[in-house]
């Protein structure tokens, strides 16, 4: 029971289970807010009371879940003070201009915009509406873009100097003491860090991809019931939409994920050697399945090459291992793959790091799968034939896309450690030091029990408004809302 003493464990585990309680509404959010955009835009030229009705369903279920992800995110921004002080002294300079400018230009501006969608729909015309609507999407996807600029940093960091107490710049750093910061020198090089892009494309793509199965879910779910012939074509159209962006957006994630293997191998030699399990130096295998092997191969089936070939389009491109890393490694000129000089030491939990990436990859040949299958449910929606049991894959289809982005979440974020700053900041370092074990006990105690309840509802809230489908407006309302600009 020593682990119930321990003050940076039970910090760490706090922080993740608020980062994977907010997790849960994040990438909703965001992709259910470019379906509410894609469905008013059919509004918008349809001009058809039905297709109101959907743009209408999707907004309230984009609002509902925005706002439970908005408060669940509060803690997290409170526990970088109160469970990691050191944390935050170390990294204000650099936090502070994104967190910054996430409130200040795109969480204002979703919520303003978000307020014209829900209260101004008969009061402005119908193309400012439109336009409102897509910039909520859109801020909510500059929102992602201001938090993963400050995770990426975290990941890769860059354009900042390590100053000591009195602002004075340290010729060499090493070790964390008390006082000792990072401070930007170069914001756009900080911001656009080696890991931005890939980070924010592969994230935003994932999301989507969650939204489209979510889609597909609903659409599902609509033509397993049949009960009126709207619900039927509200069925094909949510089904033929996810189908289309899930398709979409799954090939996309092909580059992105090879961008994104291509910075770990260049910036992160641990969380890469750790990611098929390599404790030797040599060409990097994909292992199909498999099980690690603490300093050794291993066992299971595996490509020769393939995660070289991933990072580098080269097959037979060199990486060191984690024997190589581990107790730190001043000189990579041997391997032309890594782009970091130095790397002060240190591995992730392994077999965790292994098997979630490979699940990660596993998740994505699933889900094509699961895009044919709903491909067969919407082509088979008018027959008389029963697909009931393809329409209920189809339902639970969101628990892959979700499973996937958890898991690449685990390998970003595991895979850096032990260094909350990678490679600069041991997380053991960052903890506050003033924080007993029993209050962090106690405000986990808490937050599970407040966030239970929040997610018992939000489930209830939108369980309930799926159950009850669009609802077309009684005709003096839907008459109001087809009215054309300058009617």
């Amino acid at each position: 029971m020593d682990f119930l003493a321990d003050v940076a464990l039970l910090s760490r585990f706090q922080f993740a289970f608020i980062v994977f309680f907010h997790f849960l509404f994040v990438p909703l959010s965001i992709g259910l807010g470019l379906f509410a955009a894609l469905a008013e835009t059919r509004y918008f030229r349809s001009r058809k009371a039905e297709d109101l009705a959907a743009s209408r369903f999707w907004i309230k279920v984009f609002t509902t879940t925005f706002v439970v992800g908005v408060a669940s995110g509060i803690t997290m921004e409170f526990s970088f003070g109160t469970n990691w002080a050191n944390y935050s002294r170390f990294v204000g300079d650099i936090f502070g201009a994104p967190l910054a400018a996430e409130a200040l230009l795109s969480f204002f501006l979703e919520s303003v915009f978000l307020g014209i969608v829900l209260f101004a729909r008969n009061k402005i015309k119908p193309n400012l509406y439109l336009i409102s609507m897509w910039l909520v999407w859109g801020a909510s996807a500059l929102s992602a873009l201001w938090i993963l600029l400050a995770n990426s940093w975290m990941q890769t960091p860059a354009g900042f100097e390590v100053v000591d107490a009195s602002g004075a710049p340290l010729a060499q750093f090493t070790e964390y003491v008390a006082g000792t910061r990072a401070h930007i020198t170069d914001f756009f090089a900080a911001a656009l860090n080696p890991s931005t892009l890939a980070r924010y494309l592969h994230t935003v793509d994932s999301v989507i991809i969650l939204a489209a199965f979510c889609s597909m879910a609903i659409g599902a779910y609509y033509l397993l019931r049949k009960r009126t012939p709207n619900q039927i074509a509200w069925g094909k159209q949510f089904l033929k939409t996810g189908l289309t962006v899930g398709l979409i957006t799954l090939i996309l994630m092909l580059p992105f994920a090879h961008m994104q293997a291509t910075v770990v191998a260049e910036q992160q030699p641990s969380k890469f050697a750790a990611m098929e399990g390599q404790y030797e130096d040599g060409a990097a295998p994909f292992y199909l399945v498999g099980w690690a092997v603490e300093n050794d191969k291993p066992v299971g089936i595996a490509i020769p090459g393939l995660t070289s070939f991933l990072a580098s389009w080269d097959f037979n491109t060199v990486y060191p291992g984690l024997n190589t890393v581990k107790d730190g490694a001043t000189n990579f000129d041997a391997y032309p793959g890594v782009k970091v000089d130095s790397y002060q030491g240190g591995i992730p939990p392994v077999q965790l790091i292994f098997q979630s990436y490979h699940l990660m990859v596993a998740l994505w040949v699933v889900m094509l799968v699961w895009l044919v299958l709903g491909f067969f449910l919407l082509r088979n929606a008018d027959k008389e034939k029963d697909s009931k049991g393809l329409g209920y894959l189809v339902v639970f289809g969101p628990l892959l896309p979700f499973l996937a982005i958890q898991s690449g979440w685990l390998v970003t974020e595991v895979g850096r450690q032990p260094w909350i700053v990678y490679d600069l900041l041991l997380t053991n370092d960052a903890v506050s030091t003033s924080v007993s074990s029993i209050e962090v006990l106690i405000t986990i105690a808490l937050f599970m029990i407040f966030y239970t309840f929040m997610f018992i509802v939000w489930v209830r809230l939108v369980l309930r408004m799926i159950k009850k489908g669009p609802q077309i407006e009684d005709a003096p309302v839907a008459a109001i809302a087809n009215k054309k600009d300058g009617e």
